[in-house]
């Protein structure tokens, strides 16, 4: 008698009669038959087809074909631009894991293709749109900003440079009003010590955010309320420098006027010199 091979017997359950389908279906939980027809399919047929469903609106059907090609057919041509359009499709579908994931993946196989631009950059959309508002835990801006400098400075003239600058202007913005907020509750209950290291953080690492000028304006407050006159100066000195219109600045010369005192720099403090790079526009 002659001896079926594994493979013959298990495509005969699939595509034979619907009574034996139905038992298969019903008996073998480990068998999945939706993959088993794909598997016969060359990657350019399979590429095709997801591209024809993606524009036929079905989004699920089309990440189905080009997730096929990935992995039945590794390292074709076909893979690649599959890996590609599964990593746009996760993110447009709102599975911004499953897109860094994907992306992270083509990132390491093809770094130098003309497809890895995108790639990265929508590495760093799939990243922004984790971003959550400012008093919440703000890693997913940190990721932004690490994924989008990749696109800034890798491929700098890519399209997507500049949006990829907005993205990380956008996330350090988060990172500096984190550090305000915790700042805030620090002052708040007269922990000055502990509110001027996360005021400082504003004014050294985010010097070009929209948060510098309430930095300023806090490490005045914070300052005068230690009793380190000197300090409060200088930095209501940098603040009317830089931004002599604010109304921060109006405030913290309020303050030190109250008691006798003006903004008065002194070259030698950390404020005096970090307030030189703000001048130059470096973070």
């Amino acid at each position: 008698m002659m001896k079926l091979s594994a493979r013959t017997v298990l495509l005969t359950l699939v595509l034979g009669t619907g009574g034996l389908l139905a038992t298969g279906c019903t008996t073998d939980p480990d068998l999945d038959i939706t993959k088993l027809p794909a598997q016969s399919e060359p990657a350019d047929v399979l590429y095709t087809q997801g591209l024809a469903n993606l524009n036929a609106g079905k989004v699920s059907e089309a990440q189905r074909k080009f997730d096929a090609v990935d992995r039945q057919h590794p390292f074709s041509e076909e893979s690649r631009r599959a890996l590609v359009m599964s990593t746009y499709l996760k993110y447009r579908q709102g599975d911004n894991n499953g897109a860094i994931q994907a992306g992270e993946r083509y990132m390491k196989l093809y770094p130098q293709t003309k497809d890895a631009a995108y790639v990265q950059y929508l590495i760093g959309l799939a990243y922004a749109k984790q971003i959550p508002v400012v008093t919440q835990d703000q890693r997913a801006s940190a990721k932004t900003i690490e994924a989008m400098m990749k696109v800034v400075d890798d491929y700098p003239t890519s399209e997507f440079v500049d949006d990829a600058q907005t993205k990380i202007r956008f996330a350090r913005d988060n990172l500096a009003g984190k550090e305000m907020q915790i700042g805030r509750y620090y002052q708040e209950r007269k922990e000055y010590l502990a509110a001027i290291s996360r005021y400082r953080n504003v004014v050294e690492q985010f010097g070009n955010t929209n948060q510098i000028e309430e930095a300023l304006a806090r490490l005045v407050e914070s300052y005068y309320s230690l009793g380190l006159a000197d300090e409060a100066q200088t930095a209501a000195a940098v603040l009317g420098h830089n931004y002599p219109e604010s109304e921060w600045y109006k405030a913290s010369f309020k303050l030190l006027q109250s008691k006798g005192l003006e903004p008065r720099e002194n070259t030698g403090s950390w404020i005096s010199r970090a307030g030189k790079k703000l001048i130059l526009g470096e973070s």
